[in-house]
């Protein structure tokens, strides 16, 4: 199995979400780190899901696939952006918090859930704060690549 520095975790349900995804991706790759996007690298099954009579078993195997694969990295981003962050993201967080991971947060978008923060189930699962601007993330990966 392949180890990755970084799992992104972020919704991926239109063009707009995949095409912020890919572009937070491409800027993590290029401070150097290895990652794991689900929509690149969850596999064919995505395309099975369209299919009714596969979703059973193509949802499972990309499940398991994401698992394995949060498991085998070393951080979580988590894109928050939206309205309310996405519900397959929040367990992704959580699952990341339980196993130890460093959790970043990062979130563009000025809407939040009680006005003044997010759910503070979702802010304080993060190991840092939450980076608002992509200068502040490149400031909190490369923190944590020196900390390497």
């Amino acid at each position: 199995m392949v180890n990755y520095d970084i799992y992104i975790s972020a919704p991926l349900f239109n063009e707009m979400e995949v095409e912020f995804n890919n572009k937070v991706d491409a800027f993590v790759r290029n401070l150097g780190f290895t990652t794991y996007l689900p929509q690149r690298d969850g596999g064919e099954d995505e395309k099975l899901l369209r299919n009714p009579e596969l979703y059973p078993e193509a949802s499972r195997r990309v499940f398991e696939r994401d698992v394995q694969a949060l498991k085998n990295s070393r951080i979580l981003l988590m894109l928050i952006d939206g309205r309310v962050p996405d519900e397959g993201a929040c367990v992704e967080l959580g699952m990341a918090y339980a196993y130890n991971k460093t959790c970043i947060g990062f979130q563009t978008d000025i809407r939040k859930f009680s006005g003044m923060q997010n759910n503070l189930m979702i802010d304080y699962s993060f190991t840092y704060n939450i980076a608002h601007t992509w200068d502040e993330l490149r400031e909190i990966l490369l923190k944590i690549k020196n900390l390497k």
